[in-house]
């Protein structure tokens, strides 16, 4: 069993290195992961330049590959041929915050997963459901350890075509989380607001401000499930396709 793990925080992050030493139990690992921090830079392929990939260490003296493109970029080397080995699982994260609803369209965590099942691979995506502005390190610790007993189930279990699994893990102690729920996504409430303002010359510059997102606690979605202190896995499928819609629109005269 051989698995890439990437992350959209960059190669160094302490989500990363949390996953991969528990990835390592199931198989051997490659970690893959961007130079720097995509965060929210959603699927990203870049194709109008090259793309540079170097060796790092980290912090407990593995070896990784950090490039200077996004996730996905990231998986997308890694399963045409940077590693020499066939790839039989992506695992993305562990992102230090939840990506929930409409935040899928965003993440780098997300889309990472997402370019593994384009390529035909099974993929996870992780996140953990942090405290707004916490201060001090994080523990990983249960997120990882329950992402590697996710990651054996789909090693044993499968995966259909076209499906990721996004995770999202509330912020409790291992002991504390109440369960594991299957969830639909929910609705994620943004308010955000534009900050416009000056540089020296006069001229404007915008912020893409507000206070941060929230959501709808409803029964069976990833929000619900957090809220409840449950771990949330919502099966995603990349064909997008509006079929209820289709009839309808078939009906129009076009």
């Amino acid at each position: 069993m051989h698995i890439l793990v990437t992350n959209d925080d960059g190669v160094l992050a302490p989500g990363l290195l949390a996953l991969a030493q528990q990835m390592r139990l199931l198989g051997d690992v490659s970690i893959l992961a961007p130079d720097r921090n995509w965060s929210a830079s959603g699927h990203v392929k870049t194709m109008h330049r090259p793309l540079r990939v170097r060796e790092v260490r980290l912090d407990d003296g593995t070896a990784a590959m950090a490039s200077d493109g996004a996730p996905s970029d990231c998986v997308a080397l890694a399963l045409l041929g940077l590693l020499p080995d066939k790839v039989d699982l992506v695992v993305s994260g562990i992102n230090p915050n939840a990506n929930l609803g409409h935040d899928i369209t965003y993440s780098g965590t997300v889309t990472a997963a997402m370019e593994a099942v384009i390529w035909g691979i099974p993929g996870i995506s992780v996140s953990l459901d942090s405290p707004e502005n916490h201060l001090g390190v994080l523990d990983y610790e249960p997120a990882a350890n329950i992402a590697r007993r996710i990651a054996e189930k789909v090693i044993k279990r499968g995966l259909s075509k076209d499906i990721l699994l996004n995770v999202n893990v509330p912020y409790l102690l291992e002991d504390q989380i109440k369960g594991t729920s299957i969830t639909r996504l929910g609705l994620r409430v943004y308010r955000d607001s534009l900050v416009r303002r000056e540089d020296p010359r006069g001229l404007p510059y915008y912020w893409i401000g507000g206070e941060a997102p929230t959501g709808v606690p409803e029964q069976g979605t990833d929000f619900g499930a957090l809220a409840q202190g449950m771990v949330s896995i919502t099966p995603l499928h990349l064909d997008l396709t509006s079929y209820r819609q289709l009839g309808e629109l078939i009906s129009w005269e076009w």
